[in-house]
């Protein structure tokens, strides 16, 4: 490593001022500071504050807690097709991971081409180094759409998230809405047969076996309560009820479904996986535990209000199904809890994650035209977590005033 150090080091006055590179001098000094520790230091006079983490580590931080997503995300891939296609096969198969990693693997790498390209056109055109900020949006794009998305739409869905969600505003640390979500959003709009519904029976362009629908629990959700003849839990319980469930149960009971050996999106299946994440930026204090709990709260709240009004058949489905069914959780962990676009202060962060729990469930049940809730929530929350910030502020203002002695 020290051999490739002193070549990139031969190379700085090519890069600096005056140099014959000049004005790529930050696309240089970011494969350097992403290979290397950088070469600049704290200066030794004066009063320093130092501390373990920057932006890079914290980056890094929340990528590590979505990696037991990907993992999963990639053996139930080739779970899926296998399913689908009426081989036998167990969860954990290696047949599981090569299928699945040939799918996942080329959507994270264009995601990852795509985005670094436009992240390091910016830094040339703007001449200011480049953030590892788009090391998580690289990662968080893969994990949301479905494993058949069209790279092609990957790629383009990654340009308008980081061009109208990040750059338009000034860059990482500066955008008033999560990168990832706006990518998805506009994925949705623009492609909605692509990112949604039966998207598991395209897989190696194989025919599915009889009684297999590639629906996902949401959709399965949606058509029972339009049909009105049963409870949303029998309808999922009746779903591929002639497959064998993973990990026991019916195919879509709710402990295969907190589990993740279901159909959806690539890392948003397994709920288990989503906590373990949960669990990692908790305790490095990168992720925020006051929104990822009342955003579960928020949403088991609205769930069991809407129990007790009871006018459908999606109304009535056990509010802790509304936990384990869609991207919640994977939105709650790694979206809603984005330091940027997230609500800053304390009190803030219990009533922003509140609201996008309660307004998931809301666009589920209410309007299931939108069943995945959770990615108009965050947006929306997005936009109005300054003014939930602004709003505890002046109301600690107005407390300690009234306290105050003149």
């Amino acid at each position: 490593m020290k051999f490739l150090h002193d070549l990139l080091e031969k190379q700085r006055p090519q890069f600096e001022k005056g140099g014959k590179f000049e004005k790529f001098y930050f696309l240089w000094e970011a494969n350097e500071t992403f290979l290397f520790k950088p070469a600049a230091t704290a200066g030794t006079k004066g009063v320093q504050v130092r501390d373990a983490i920057d932006l890079k580590r914290m980056m890094m931080t929340v990528v590590i807690a979505m990696i037991p997503c990907l993992l999963w995300g990639t053996f139930n891939v080739g779970y899926q097709h296998h399913v689908a296609v009426g081989e036998e096969t167990s969860f954990f198969s290696l047949s599981n991971l090569l299928f699945g990693a040939r799918w996942v693997l080329p959507i994270l790498l264009v995601s990852y081409a795509a985005g670094g390209i436009v992240e390091a056109t910016i830094a040339v055109i703007r001449k200011h180094p480049i953030n590892e900020g788009f090391l998580v949006t690289g990662m968080l794009i893969p994990l949301i759409v479905p494993p058949t998305i069209p790279l092609w739409q990957v790629a383009l869905a990654t340009v308008f998230g980081v061009l109208i969600g990040k750059e338009v505003f000034g860059g990482t640390g500066m955008n008033v809405l999560n990168v990832a979500m706006t990518a998805r959003a506009f994925l949705y709009f623009a492609y909605p047969s692509q990112i949604s519904g039966e998207v598991w029976t395209q897989l190696a362009g194989k025919t599915p076996v009889d009684g297999y629908s590639g629906a996902t629990a949401l959709s399965v959700a949606y058509d029972t309560s339009n049909a009105g003849a049963q409870t949303v839990v029998d309808g999922l319980n009746q779903a591929n009820s002639a497959l064998a469930a993973p990990f026991g149960g019916e195919f879509f009971s709710f402990q295969n479904m907190l589990i993740g050996g279901i159909p959806g999106s690539i890392g948003e299946t397994s709920t288990l996986m989503a906590l373990v994440g949960a669990l990692i930026l908790i305790a490095t204090g990168v992720g925020s535990w006051k929104i990822i709990l009342s955003c579960f709260a928020g949403a088991f709240a609205m769930g069991t209000i809407f129990n007790m009004v009871g006018a459908n058949a999606y109304m009535e489905m056990p509010a802790h199904y509304h936990l384990v069914i869609g991207g919640l959780a994977f939105g709650t962990v790694f979206m809603a809890t984005d330091p940027v676009s997230a609500s800053q202060t304390e009190t803030g962060k219990w009533i922003y994650g509140a609201l996008i729990g309660i307004l998931t469930v809301i666009i589920r049940v209410v309007n299931p035209a939108y069943p995945e809730g959770i990615m108009l929530a965050v947006l929306f929350m997005n936009v109005f977590a300054p003014l939930i910030d602004y709003n505890v502020v002046q109301a600690n203002k107005k407390r300690r005033l009234a306290r105050a002695t003149v």
